[in-house]
């Protein structure tokens, strides 16, 4: 009866079913995986962003395909770019959506370096595409390999930093790779934890550069994000003329936070500063909690929200996450994005200081005994 585009019969994994069962039972859970910025105690100018959306809500309805002239050039200033290349979206996830109508047709592949966060693959079935993983591998840092691409392959996708890994896309990972045009998500580049800057693409591979309010302002609810487009001026050109006729179908993104922008922009630095000074002191947190236990590392984090911790492989990665939710703490697997084999666990640097101390020594309870 239903599309392929979806997968009713998806089974639910051990450790979503074993979650739910102890929230049923009302037992403690510290979560180490929350991302919602929303949700961790940080303090939010409520009243200021109150009275931006009041002023947005007074504008009249002039739709724009590409999104409103204030909203791009307000994106434009952040991006230091010029306006006629950006586009509006309602979230990066439809950028995605998007780029994926705009570069493929069905059954062609996008490469994705993994590991990776795992919505991409949703996205992709979304449109009837399929994903071709290329490696990041571990030396010292996380380094792209040599994609592997067919004739089918028609983008390659960068999130850049990476999630969970925190490992930024230099400028000479990206030429390397560049044989086909690039996607680049941006999400975090506003969160360098530890040291680096995502890379520029060369300019002369046709690239789509993906942010939005969710991460860069703190603001997931707001429900704005933006294609940044580069490249020679012929194909940028028609990439977003393809771009104004696909979103001229859905005109999605809401008027009031699209004159908002300006003003969620600059309300957004202080949030996005606060996120910053969390995620650094979580890093350091969990650094100290794991120094005197060699068998644990925590790897280095470039960017973002996310701490990759290495462990001994003793049990698979979903064993040891059960082991842990049964003292009560949450953590992602690294299965979940693609590690490449097993002895990683995954947890946000977004967490509640408190939570994480706590979840962290008894994450130390369960691996070192």
């Amino acid at each position: 009866m239903f599309s392929r585009r979806t997968n009713f019969g998806a089974p639910i994994n051990q450790l979503t079913i074993a979650r739910e069962e102890r929230r049923r039972r009302g037992e403690e859970i510290l979560d180490l995986t929350v991302s919602n910025p929303t949700e961790v105690g940080i303090a939010y100018p409520l009243d200021e962003l109150a009275e931006a959306m009041a002023r947005g809500a007074r504008m009249p309805y002039d739709p724009q395909a590409l999104g409103i002239r204030s909203a791009r050039e307000a994106v434009a200033r952040e991006l230091a770019c010029d306006a006629e290349d950006i586009v509006i979206t309602a979230s990066t996830s439809e950028a995605y959506s998007f780029l994926f109508k705009l570069l493929t047709e069905p059954g062609d592949e996008i490469a994705i370096a993994v590991p990776s966060y795992p919505l991409l693959e949703h996205l992709a079935a979304m449109e009837l595409v399929t994903l071709r993983p290329f490696a990041l591998e571990f030396h010292g840092r996380w380094e792209m390999t040599e994609p592997d691409l067919t004739p089918r392959t028609r983008a390659i996708a960068v999130v850049n930093p990476n999630n969970p890994t925190g490992s930024f896309a230099r400028a000479g990972e990206l030429a390397a790779i560049a044989k086909r045009p690039l996607i680049l998500d941006e999400v975090f580049r506003d969160y360098p934890v530890d040291g680096g800057r995502p890379g520029t693409p060369p300019p002369d591979v046709l690239a789509f550069t993906l942010g939005g309010l969710s991460k860069s302002a703190g603001l997931p609810h707001y429900k704005l994000g933006w294609i940044r487009v580069s490249g020679p001026e012929t194909e940028r050109r028609a990439a977003i003329e393809g771009l104004e006729m696909i979103a001229d179908n859905f005109l999605s993104v809401a008027t009031p936070v699209q004159a908002a922008l300006p003003d969620l922009l600059r309300i957004g630095r202080g949030i996005r500063a606060a996120i910053l000074e969390r995620a650094r002191s979580n890093l350091a947190l969990v650094r100290r909690a794991l120094s005197d236990r060699p068998s644990i590392s925590v790897l280095p984090v470039e960017g973002g929200w996310s701490a990759t911790l290495r462990i001994p492989a003793m049990m698979s990665d979903e064993e040891t996450a059960l082991a842990l939710l049964g003292r009560g703490v949450v953590v992602h697997p690294g299965y979940f994005f693609d590690f490449p084999s097993d002895g990683f666990l995954v947890v946000s640097l977004l967490t509640p200081p408190d939570i994480l101390s706590a979840g962290l020594g008894r994450l130390l309870e369960v691996i070192t005994q």
